[in-house]
């Protein structure tokens, strides 16, 4: 699991679309801390700390220690909503963590043993259903990532979720199917290289049938 992240805040006072963007233009984004069998907190934190914070790609599955008036909060975030243009900060929401709570995240995942496959080693290309698997988790254990081995994977086999040990703690928030995770398939200048000889073959083929009519035609003529 990544270490966990600090992020100042401040006690919101006022809520409502005005006193947000009041806040947004002093560089403040507005925020709330909810869960835990606890009162909802509204909040707001610096627009640059958070921007920074999300920029270290790992920020939606990282405990957060919200620092606020002299005590820290634990939590997750669960959703930061951007401007539809500029990508800024609008809003974001923590979960508050109790010790032995368990959440839902979302964990990419990487693949290893890549030259041990040999579909991939005769050209085949891995195709990725799933960037990101989604788990549940015990709050004080969430991995960084998902290894998957590709170890004797040939062109046409596919990885399930089955097939993928999971960290201690974990276990896949999708139970009721055995999905797809992704599948080896032939590249495409094979399948093209396939598709023209499949098609020469065929005009070969017509080729020889003209010219079998002709000499038809011809022997005809001549009796």
């Amino acid at each position: 699991m990544s270490d966990a992240l600090t992020l100042p805040a401040e006690t919101r006072e006022r809520a409502g679309k005005g006193a947000s963007r009041a806040l947004r233009r002093e560089g403040r984004i507005p925020a709330v801390i909810y869960g835990g069998n606890e009162e909802p907190l509204t909040i707001h934190v610096e627009e640059k700390e958070l921007v920074k914070q999300l920029g270290t790609g790992h920020f939606m599955n990282s405990i957060v220690q919200v620092e606020l008036d002299g005590k820290k909060v634990r939590s997750i975030p669960k959703d930061v909503a951007l401007h539809p243009v500029t990508d800024r900060p609008l809003h974001a929401d923590f979960l508050r963590l109790s010790k032995d709570s368990k959440i839902e995240v979302q964990i990419p995942v990487v693949f290893i043993n890549e030259e041990a496959s040999p579909g991939l080693k005769k050209g085949g290309v891995l195709n990725v259903v799933r960037h990101e698997l989604d788990l549940v988790c015990k709050s004080e254990s969430i991995p960084d990532e998902i290894e998957i081995d590709v170890t004797g994977k040939e062109v046409g086999d596919s990885i399930h979720i089955s097939e993928v040990k999971l960290p201690e703690g974990s276990e896949s928030a999708i139970t009721d199917r055995d999905f797809t995770i992704a599948t080896l398939v032939a590249p495409s200048a094979l399948k093209k290289s396939e598709e023209e000889e499949t098609e020469g073959e065929e005009i070969a083929a017509d080729e020889v049938e003209a010219t079998a009519q002709k000499s038809d035609d011809e022997g005809g003529d001549s009796e």
